[in-house]
């Protein structure tokens, strides 16, 4: 690899994907009256493929962590390692926000995290928040839920993560009083919509249909 390459590629920022094993009854469970449990489990492992071969679109494999819940050394975890040469490792013990902010913080420089069930975050957009980064605190993908897919920090900012309302609608605005108060700017590029229920299941599978 030219030196040029090799000093730019060391400035992008890494991106950390949280994902839960594909197991029947344990993976968005909310599909099952559509889906039935394995059905269920089955999407979420085609989310998943789906995530990470759009994040190594945009970043180079190396700058890519799948972080495993569950059953970490699930055939797809291994699979999606071989494939695409990214790296594993074992989700930590806490609640949400202490899992993000431990990924977040697990590699040096800046740092972005999305969930494994959000197929409107495209390759291009990765990319654009990656950008993004160069010239904000904090850079988020709000949701349509109230909550967010994706964030991007330059550094450790512990509060942005403690107390957090997780799973419901007042994620965001928790968040962004939290940026507000902590002095920090950030940006939000798009909003972006995840596959939690049948109808968004159905609303993913109309944009496959040709």
């Amino acid at each position: 690899m030219p030196a040029e390459t090799l000093v730019k590629s060391r400035m992008l920022p890494h991106l950390h994907l949280l994902a839960k094993a594909p197991l029947a009854g344990q993976a968005k469970t909310r599909l099952a009256p559509l889906l039935g449990i394995e059905g269920a489990a089955n999407a979420h492992a085609e989310l998943l493929r789906h995530c990470v071969a759009t994040a190594c679109t945009a970043l180079p494999a190396e700058h890519v962590t799948l972080w495993t819940a569950l059953d970490h050394e699930h055939p797809l975890f291994i699979e999606l390692r071989d494939q695409f040469g990214l790296v594993l490792n074992a989700q930590p013990d806490g609640d949400l926000g202490a899992r993000v902010r431990y990924a977040l913080n697990s590699t040096p420089g800046p740092a972005m995290l999305m969930g494994s069930d959000c197929p409107s975050i495209t390759s291009t957009l990765i990319t654009t928040c990656a950008e993004k980064l160069a010239s904000y605190h904090v850079v988020i993908l709000p949701a349509e839920d109230g909550g967010y897919g994706f964030i991007g920090t330059q550094q450790d900012y512990p509060t942005l993560f403690e107390d957090i309302p997780w799973g419901t609608k007042s994620v965001l605005t928790t968040t962004r009083q939290r940026i507000e108060a902590l002095g920090l700017n950030a940006d939000y590029p798009a909003t972006i919509w995840d596959v939690d229920r049948p109808e968004d299941w159905q609303r993913w599978k109309a944009l496959e249909t040709p």
